[in-house]
C-alpha cells in the first residue's frame, strides 16, 4: 500500500529528496529470502532498494547490475546509490516475472528459449568474467552441501552425530566435484530461476530477459545456472522441455565452453549439488529465519536430487545416505507438511 514520504526513516527521505522524489508515493513490494527490501516509487519507473545489513551484497548488486548491462543483458539500471546507508534507486522492471507469466498461461517454450539465449550470451561473452566476484571453488560448493548435514539431517534423526555424518558426506562430495576444477570459468548468477527472470516489453533479443537477484554472482562452472533454470525447485517443466532447452544451449554456446559430454556431465553434477544444498537451505530458512514457505518445494527438490544423483553417476552418495539416513528419500514430503 502506498504511503506518504514522511513515514520514511530520515536516510531514505533525504536520499529520495536528493533525487527529486520528495513528493513521490511509495508502494512496498513483497520480500523474498534475502535481507533486501524494495518499494516502488509510484509513477516513476523506479524502485527504492534498501539493504543496510549486507554491505558486501549491496556493493555486489550495484557492480554486477552495471556489468551485466555492459554485456548487453538487462539488469536494472542504477539511477542513484548511497552505500553509506544501503540505499539505491534502481530501474523498475514491472511485475512480469516468469513465474507470474507462466501462471497466467504465457508461452512456456518462448520464455525458456529467451532465458537460454541470455545464458548463451553470458557464457559466451569474452568480457563476462571481468568483474570482481568470488570464485565458486570446491570449498564453497562443499560448504553448501554441508547445509544438508547441519540442517536437514537433525530434522530427520536427532540421534545422528552430525560431525561424523558430514565428514563422510563431504568427502564423497569432494571426490565427486573434483572434475569441476578443470571447467572453463563463467560468470554464474546462482539464482537463475523463474522468480528472478522477467519479460521486458519494448526490448528485443536477449535484452527482453530481465535479470534480478544476481548479487551472489561468482566465477565458476557455467552449467550451474543452466541447472537452476531447467531443474527449478518451484515448478515442473512441460515434458521434453528440459531436453529441448539443453539442445538449444548446446547448439549455441562456443566451443570454449567444452564438449557436449563435458557440459552435460557438469550439468547433472551441479544439479545434484544444487538440490542437495536446497534440501538443507530450505530447512535453514524455516528454523533460522522463520520462512517456512519454501518447504512447499521440498517434495520436488527431493525428487530432483535423487534423479540428478543418478544422472551424474553419484551412486556412492545415494548409497551413503541410504545407509546413514534411512528415510531421506521421503524427507521432502514429510517436511512439506510443516510449511
Amino acid at each position: 500500500m502506498a504511503g506518504p514520504l514522511p513515514r520514511l526513516e530520515p536516510p531514505a527521505a533525504v536520499f529520495l529528496a536528493r533525487h527529486g522524489l520528495s513528493e513521490a508515493g511509495l508502494e512496498p513490494l513483497p520480500s523474498d529470502a534475502s535481507p533486501r527490501s524494495y518499494c516502488r516509487v509510484v509513477g516513476e519507473g523506479k524502485l527504492l532498494m534498501e539493504d543496510r545489513t549486507d554491505p558486501a551484497g549491496y556493493g555486489a548488486f550495484i557492480r554486477l547490475a552495471r556489468h551485466l548491462n555492459a554485456l548487453g543483458l538487462s539488469a536494472p539500471r542504477i539511477h542513484g546509490s548511497d552505500p553509506a546507508v544501503g540505499l539505491a534507486l534502481i530501474e523498475d522492471f514491472g511485475a512480469g516475472t516468469y513465474g507470474r507469466l507462466l501462471a497466467d498461461g504465457y508461452d512456456e517454450t518462448a520464455l525458456y528459449e529467451l532465458a537460454i539465449d541470455a545464458l548463451v550470451r553470458l557464457h559466451g561473452h569474452p568480457e563476462a568474467c571481468n568483474v570482481m566476484v568470488p570464485t565458486y571453488d570446491q570449498d564453497m560448493l562443499i560448504e553448501e552441501v554441508s547445509r544438508f548435514s547441519h540442517w536437514l539431517v537433525p530434522e530427520l534423526d536427532a540421534r545422528i552425530d552430525i560431525g561424523e555424518f558430514d565428514a563422510g558426506f563431504s568427502a564423497l562430495w569432494r571426490e565427486a566435484l573434483a572434475p569441476l576444477a578443470n571447467a572453463p570459468g563463467a560468470l554464474v548468477l546462482r539464482d537463475f530461476h523463474i522468480d528472478n527472470l522477467m519479460l521486458l516489453e519494448g526490448r528485443t533479443g536477449v535484452g527482453a530477459c530481465g535479470l534480478l537477484d544476481f548479487q551472489d554472482g561468482v566465477v565458476g562452472a557455467a552449467e550451474y545456472d543452466l541447472a537452476s533454470l531447467l531443474q527449478d525447485a518451484r515448478r515442473d517443466l512441460a515434458p521434453g522441455l528440459e531436453h529441448t532447452m539443453l539442445e538449444r544451449y548446446l547448439a549455441a554456446v562456443p566451443a570454449s565452453c567444452g564438449t557436449r559430454d563435458d557440459i552435460l556431465q557438469r550439468y547433472h553434477l551441479l544439479a545434484a549439488q544444487r538440490h542437495t544444498r536446497l534440501m538443507g537451505q530450505f530447512v535453514r530458512l524455516m528454523r533460522r529465519d522463520g520462512k517456512a514457505g519454501y518447504l512447499a518445494f521440498m517434495p520436488r527438490v527431493a525428487s530432483q536430487m535423487q534423479t540428478a544423483l543418478t544422472a551424474a553417476g553419484l551412486a556412492g552418495i545415494a548409497d551413503y545416505l541410504d545407509a546413514k539416513l534411512p528415510g531421506w528419500r521421503d524427507a521432502g514430503r514429510m517436511l512439506a507438511t510443516l510449511s
